[in-house]
């Protein structure tokens, strides 16, 4: 009690308090904009296709639903969405920036791509995603050996099965460990070498379709943030290349770029990656 009050009046002093309201009622501004937005369109009937947003609101309105969902399960289902994907998106952009300065090849190759495509533009623009299938790979690989969540949010099974030769009975706690499942010699040819190229059939997919490559799970309770998450890392890692050029510090070889994990929630690099960006002019 007496840490709390502590904390309050620290926070009071600081300003802090003031700025996390801040940053809350922006937030919570934000998310009533999506929702009346989304009733606009319902009402209109302007949109094609439904999104995330629009099940909740039918949901709401849907007499036989005996859970009440209000305007604030809403926002908090889509603050969970948003901030959910900041820390993964970020170490996503950190392992396939990794990658990239440990493999020159796919580097430049990647680059051309994206500046061809994106030509005189000062910057690749949300259009151009869907023109650069190589950028896709890059990504794909990069969450087949380095996936955020090692491990999938927890499963029960529903009914007793045989996996393995081993009888599971029914409730059984089930863990899916999708960084062993990436590693895997018996589905994947040099598991542990960065090889882009290997996805360039189009054949695999992260989508929960492809059961060697799980890094948003699948079925029913698949990440349901996984089309913004990779629209981000894809966005950003594209610009990030097509505007820059990177390199090592100064003395660094790239024998010293250190690929060492650090466990937790998430698997994110135990040491800080630091690169030297120079304007590229086209």
């Amino acid at each position: 009690m007496a840490a709390n009050r502590r904390d309050r009046t620290r926070g009071e002093q600081t300003g802090q308090n003031a700025r996390l309201e801040k940053i809350f009622m922006d937030l919570d501004g934000y998310y009533q904009y999506v929702i009346d937005e989304h009733q606009k369109l319902s009402r209109t009937n302007e949109q094609e296709v439904e999104d995330f947003v629009d099940v909740l609101l039918d949901l709401q309105k849907d007499p036989k639903n005996r859970i009440k969902i209000t305007n604030d399960h809403i926002k908090a289902i889509l603050m969970d969405t948003f901030i959910g994907a900041i820390d993964t998106s970020s170490i996503t952009l950190l392992w396939a920036m990794s990658e990239l300065m440990r493999n020159s090849r796919v580097l430049k190759k990647l680059q051309d791509e994206i500046r061809s495509t994106v030509g005189e533009k000062p910057r690749v623009e949300s259009d151009d995603i869907a023109k650069l299938p190589y950028l896709r790979t890059v990504l794909k690989e990069t969450l087949r050996l380095h996936p955020p969540a090692t491990l999938l949010v927890p499963r029960e099974t529903l009914r007793p099965c045989k996996i393995g030769g081993y009888n599971v009975p029914a409730r059984t706690r089930v863990f899916v460990n999708v960084w062993g499942i990436g590693r895997d010699p018996r589905s994947w040819e040099r598991p542990e070498e960065f090889y882009p190229d290997r996805f360039e059939d189009g054949e695999r997919d992260f989508k929960g379709q492809s059961y060697e490559l799980l890094p948003f799970g699948g079925g029913r309770r698949i990440c349901p943030g996984i089309t913004m998450g990779v629209t981000t890392v894809e966005f950003t890692l594209a610009n990030l290349l097509c505007g820059f050029d990177w390199k090592l510090p100064e003395g660094t070889r790239m024998e010293d770029l250190s690929m060492e994990e650090e466990g937790g929630l998430t698997t994110q690099r135990k040491m800080p990656l630091l690169l030297v960006p120079t304007t590229h002019d086209n």
